[in-house]
């Protein structure tokens, strides 16, 4: 499971505004540790040009038993089966991708953690909560990463689309959804008003994009 990276710095401004300005240069949060962030090729939704289509629409009907609460990181409610869910999850990508420690630390850990906001889904039936997303919030900005949950057809990028929807709603501008490195990520084209950034600037033409990610 590797990424592109075109560059990491470590930045000690965390203001909403260098945030911010950081991520509109191509730099996102890592796990890595407080303030580091790599260069990459990053996708973002611009929320003004966002409206869902017509298969956004079909996804979020299949994912109607779904809801979604946005939770504070620390998160109190925090424990050892949300380590073990993520765990789980990631292992397909292969061995100690995402640590049930590294995800503790993300969850409770502030002076480790770049990430400030849980967005946790429950299921309607059950009531029981069934996936996560760590996430970064702004006053301008969401970065929507590391999603894992218990496992179901759509369900990912049911949680993803709920994700748009609730950021817009707020008023945000932009949803960050990580960075464009593998054939596998080109799902998140689907997504009216996506920029990617090419490493030098932001691009609304995904003809290019499409050809670099071909398998």
């Amino acid at each position: 499971m590797s990424y592109l990276n075109w560059d990491t710095k470590v930045v000690a401004d965390l203001s909403p505004e260098n945030v911010a300005k950081m991520y509109d240069e191509g730099y996102v949060f890592t796990r890595v540790d407080k303030g580091v962030m790599n260069r990459t090729r990053s996708f973002r939704v611009n929320l003004k040009a966002y409206q869902a289509s017509s298969e956004n629409r079909r996804v979020l009907r299949k994912a109607e038993d779904l809801s979604l609460r946005v939770e504070a990181i620390p998160y109190p409610l925090y424990s050892w089966k949300i380590g073990k869910l993520a765990k789980d999850f990631y292992e397909k990508f292969g061995d100690n991708v995402f640590t049930a420690n590294k995800i503790k630390e993300i969850f409770t850990d502030e002076a480790k953690s770049n990430f400030n906001r849980a967005l946790v889904y429950s299921s309607k039936r059950s009531g029981e909560d069934v996936g996560y997303a760590v996430c970064h919030e702004s006053k301008s900005l969401l970065h929507y990463s590391y999603p894992f949950y218990v496992e179901e057809p759509s369900r990912g990028i049911g949680m993803m689309t709920l994700a748009l929807e609730w950021a817009k709603a707020k008023g945000l501008d932009y949803v960050y959804l990580g960075s464009l490195s593998r054939p596998s990520d080109s799902y998140k084209l689907q997504f009216l008003g996506g920029e990617w950034f090419d490493g030098a600037h932001w691009q609304v033409d995904t003809a290019p994009l499409k050809a670099i990610l071909k398998p």
